[in-house]
């Protein structure tokens, strides 16, 4: 289809900020690259300096790297309090994949910690500076694991596997979404909240599964079936930049939403519940000790 939406229809990015974790690789890299050749001032939010001043220097145009880990509050809040300017846009896109068990520093399960608590006290640190909207990357695997949120246990002791934990933590990223378009909508606020999922995109992340035979089959399905990641940021690009309706999700519109040009697509009903979106963020609020986080800046 030759008007498939790509990265070369971006509408023009000058004059704007935007904020992308995990910017130093796999689609955080991509997204980068297309919002600086737009000419979008992109600030790469990562862990490793050295490895996000390499990546800034690859994807070229308007760029700095600021140090933060997302698998630690401590950080977060550390990122958060040295901002101080208008952010026109904050994609929350690192995280990480079905990994063998760990904790964050604070203690939470890694991937529900990192993936979803970790952006929901960066995105609320930051809000009051946001100017026009909030994307955040999930998964079609939200539809996996056992499609719910463990509001009982959330680290998931006893109970864990990697697949279970990532659906959770996927889960929770449309789930935050949903609340946070809400609660922007009752204060008035014109900010946005979308989120947007790459299909089967050939990134890092398969790597760092737990299960080596799962590796193995991750390793050859990026060969034979999946798209690049440059293919995989295009939703997160389309939900950057097209005028769509708060709380949207965009994904692939081929079949089975796992490659081609970005779309709205569905959701689980699970992810649609806005009683457990409620309910997530009161107790994402209790385990980050970060509440609703928009409230005015006096700015000089």
């Amino acid at each position: 289809m030759t008007d498939a939406w790509n990265a070369t229809r971006l509408p023009d990015q000058t004059g704007r900020t935007a904020l992308i974790t995990g910017a130093n690789s796999g689609l955080g890299l991509a997204t980068a690259e297309a919002l600086a050749r737009a000419g979008a001032h992109v600030v790469f939010a990562v862990r490793d300096l050295a490895r996000g001043g390499a990546a800034a220097a690859k994807a070229g145009g308007s760029t700095e790297v600021r140090r933060l880990d997302l698998a630690d509050l401590d950080s977060v809040r550390e990122f958060a309090g040295t901002w101080d300017r208008p952010l026109d846009l904050l994609i929350n896109n690192a995280g990480v994949m079905m990994l063998p068990e760990q904790r964050t520093k604070q203690g939470f399960e890694m991937q529900f910690g990192t993936n979803h608590l970790g952006h929901f006290a960066l995105t609320n640190l930051l809000l009051p500076y946001v100017t026009d909207r909030v994307v955040t990357v999930a998964s079609g695997l939200h539809r996996g694991g056992d499609g719910a949120i463990h509001f009982a246990d959330v680290n998931l002791r006893g109970r864990y596997t990697p697949l279970r934990a990532y659906a959770q933590s996927k889960l929770a990223n449309l789930l935050f979404t949903l609340e946070l378009q809400r609660r922007l909508t009752e204060a008035g606020s014109p900010v946005r909240a979308l989120a947007a999922h790459p299909g089967y995109a050939a990134t890092n992340l398969q790597s760092h599964t737990a299960n080596p035979l799962a590796r193995a089959a991750m390793a050859v399905g990026n060969k034979v079936f999946a798209q690049s990641g440059e293919a995989g940021a295009l939703p997160t690009l389309y939900a950057a930049s097209q005028d769509l309706p708060g709380a949207s999700y965009v994904g692939p519109a081929g079949l089975g939403e796992m490659r081609g040009a970005p779309a709205l697509v569905g959701r689980s009903a699970a992810a649609s519940d806005p009683r457990a979106a409620r309910r997530l963020w009161t107790l994402s609020e209790e385990l980050t000790g970060v509440s609703w986080g928009l409230k005015p800046v006096s700015r000089p």
